[in-house]
């Protein structure tokens, strides 16, 4: 009796603790594998830096070993049984307990005579290579497993990447809203590194649950499902590229069209992690015709920003550019679900979409910035996701896929060409194409179509009356786009809002330019400058360059020396074509290329009376140049009596607070000016700058101007290069 009862009982038991399990351990992996990214990243940031080829090759790392990770979970589960391929995962999980706790590999050190790419490649494959394989795999090997228990909707396992996801984006927004705040790099990686042991024990009890359900079926009792072709394959790339690239292309927009924000990376990730939580699943919230109405919505939005307009930060503004990536990312992604195949190809199905993937960011990261001088990826992939309107089938042929290409790149033309070729095509004949492709898509019939153009036209007339001709010069680099125009007598450097540097343009001819914005004569960069201290220094040294304004401030005799991490910033900086602050003022002097830290720290015999920090003039914070090791590294790079300045003006964040700690901490005598100007005022711009120096005396002559202030620390916590809270100094 007791063993029939047991037996009865056993599937709804089974039917109850399986589902958890494999949530929970799906779920963990997940967090892992996000948390591990930003966690490393904060680890050797201080030992690279932050060159742009430092953070290309690191990106292409994660993506390439997701990528192995992904194969191998797929060739596991297609050679191996079951209880194969949890014992081999297993062991590799053992092995990757070595790594722990993540840190720099012993006796590495950054040689700058090698080639950063493999250096980077190499740190990164030493210190977080196999765990970060172990965590890849796990996604599609423990929805394998599931399909093989007995648990419910075994036969469609896929709902667990939606748990996947929301393990992901939990990490996502935990990282920085709680285990950075709270928590240094070296204890938020103990942290981590119990979790990954823990992940084991689930791994374990989820591979046993696997082995114990219907692992020992007879494959010839199960009927064969019909393999993905060709055309699978690519339909699967190109629904998986969309998104990603797509998000890589939101980020940049905001953070260099709209405007840099606190942690706006996150948003649009943690928007595209959502939206596999709301697609990978039986029961959609959205779905049908509303979700196609949201994909013209959001089709339309990126239609006005992609037509050259300009827009001022405001909250609403991002709102209203992430909700439109949403609907598109959420339209993508449950067709890709609908598009999934059957449990036996589940692997090869993800090794696909991880592809697919990594094209988005590759395309975005690598390719684009050297091949266009805008942003047009955005356009390209806009052109893709327009694609989506003309394909009716889950799994359309080639040539179908190729039709809804051509379909809507004629669609979205305005988007893609509408401000490319404002310059050289008159507007009148843009109206015209316009309306030859209205027509043709009334006649085709097509109701999306025929939407989308009016939409799309309608956005191109709107921006071809506000769009500026006032372009001098335009190109693209690693950190963005980079502008030059003229504002009726002032020619502006901007990258995206924020003014890196300005200019008269009557002053082009000029001798000795006058430095403007951060830099006029009145504000505290002039006035240290300018300074009596400044006449009698013999040797500055500047730390971002912009258009080297303040080159103009330099005296016979001295020498200066430049550091700038970003190359294309050197060249328009140096063309007396775009602006003569260097060519007229301090032709000679050198720029060293690269992050100035991993610079400052190999010129050890380097010292300078006047050191200047100019490195937060946009509003990202570089950390690892306010940390309390940054700071020690310029005191010890100034001589006796030298001055340190560092210009912090930010609209978000104050960065005198752990300044003013890291002073106190470190003996410096430190002083602070905000100056209030006039908002928008070329030669009175407010700004704010912090002055240091090794003692008291150093600083007498600015003492005696009552606008400079003693900077006392707040006796919060010092920032390092284990710990430092972003959240804590914003306004």
């Amino acid at each position: 009796m007791a063993d029939s009862s047991d037996t009865q009982t056993s599937p709804a038991t089974s039917g109850r603790v399986v589902p958890v399990l494999f949530t929970a351990t799906i779920f963990l992996s997940a967090s892992l594998l996000f948390f591990v990214q930003p966690l490393f990243t904060k680890i050797v940031l201080p030992y690279i830096g932050g060159a742009p080829a430092v953070w290309t090759t690191a990106m292409l790392f994660f993506q390439t070993v997701l990528i192995a990770g992904y194969l191998y979970a797929h060739l596991s589960t297609k050679y191996l049984p079951v209880i194969g391929q949890v014992s081999l995962h297993l062991v590799l999980w053992a092995f990757a307990l070595a790594f722990l706790p993540l840190s720099i590999a012993s006796g590495w050190s950054f040689d700058p005579d090698r080639s950063i790419a493999t250096q980077t490649l190499v740190l990164f494959a030493l210190g977080v290579g196999l765990p970060f394989a172990v965590l890849s795999a796990n996604a599609p090997l423990i929805q394998s497993w599931y399909a093989k228990s007995d648990g419910p909707s075994a036969d469609d396992p896929y709902f667990l990447y939606g748990a996947s996801n929301l393990g992901s984006l939990s990490a996502l927004l935990a990282f920085p809203l709680i285990a950075e705040p709270l928590f240094g790099a070296t204890q938020i990686g103990w942290g981590w590194a119990a979790g990954f042991v823990a992940l084991g024990l689930f791994l374990g009890l989820s591979g046993l649950a696997a082995r114990k359900g219907k692992a020992d079926t007879p494959p010839e009792s199960t009927a064969p499902t019909e393999a993905p072709k060709l055309q699978d394959y690519a339909w699967w790339l190109f629904l998986a590229f969309i998104p990603s690239s797509l998000m890589l292309a939101v980020t940049t927009k905001i953070s260099t069209d709209v405007g840099s924000f606190p942690l706006i990376w996150v948003l649009p990730l943690a928007l595209y992690l959502l939206t596999f939580v709301l697609t990978f699943t039986n029961k959609p919230l959205i779905k049908g015709e509303l979700l196609r109405w949201m994909m013209v919505i959001g089709v339309a939005v990126f239609g006005v920003f992609m037509i050259g307009l300009t827009f001022s930060v405001s909250v609403p503004i991002i709102v209203v550019l992430l909700l439109a990536f949403f609907f598109i990312a959420l339209n993508a992604h449950k067709i890709l679900y609908d598009a999934r195949p059957g449990k036996d190809n589940l692997t090869i199905f993800y090794v696909t979409m991880s592809v697919g993937g990594a094209l988005g960011g590759l395309f975005n990261s690598l390719i684009a910035p050297n091949i266009f001088a805008d942003i047009h990826e955005a356009r390209i992939t806009i052109l893709c996701a327009a694609a989506l309107f003309f394909v009716k089938a889950a799994r359309p042929t080639l040539n179908s896929i190729a039709r809804a290409v051509l379909l809507g790149g004629l669609v979205v033309s305005p988007i893609m060409f509408g401000s490319v070729f404002q310059d050289v095509v008159e507007t009148e004949h843009l109206i015209i194409l316009m309306i030859v492709l209205f027509l043709v898509m009334v006649i085709l019939g097509n109701r999306n179509a025929t939407l989308v153009t009016v939409v799309t036209t309608m956005a191109l007339l709107f921006g071809a009356l506000l769009s500026s001709a006032d372009m001098v010069f335009k190109d693209r680099s690693f950190f963005g786009s980079h502008k030059v125009r003229n504002d009726d007598d002032i020619r502006l450097y901007t990258n995206g809002t924020t003014v890196h540097g300005a200019q008269f343009v009557s002053d082009l001819d000029a001798e000795r330019p006058r430095p403007l914005y951060y830099y006029h004569i009145d504000g505290p960069m002039g006035q240290v400058m300018n300074s009596d201290f400044a006449a009698q220094s013999s040797d500055i040294g500047i730390v971002g360059l912009g258009v080297g304004a303040l080159a103009c401030f330099a005296q016979p005799g001295q020498s200066w020396q430049f550091y700038e991490i970003d190359v294309m910033v050197d060249q328009i900086a140096r063309n007396p074509e775009l602006f003569t602050f260097m060519s007229k003022c301090a032709g000679d002097a050198p720029t060293h290329l690269g992050d100035a830290r991993i610079v400052l720290e190999q010129q050890t015999d380097t010292k300078y009376d006047i050191l200047v920090i100019d490195a937060y003039s946009s509003d990202a914070v570089p950390i690892h140049l306010t940390t309390n090791e940054a700071i020690a590294l310029y005191r010890d790079r100034l001589k006796p009596g030298g001055v340190l300045v560092m210009h912090i003006s930010n609209r978000y964040y104050d960065i005198s607070l752990p300044l003013g700690r890291s002073a106190a901490d470190l003996g410096l005598a430190a002083r602070i000016q905000r100056f209030r100007g006039t908002p928008g005022k070329p030669e009175s711009t407010p700004s704010a700058v912090v002055i240091m120096a090794k003692d008291e005396q150093s600083l007498t002559e600015f003492d005696t101007d009552d606008r400079w202030q003693v900077l006392e620390s707040d006796g919060k916590r010092i920032w390092t290069d284990d710990f430092a809270n972003l959240l804590s100094i914003l306004y």
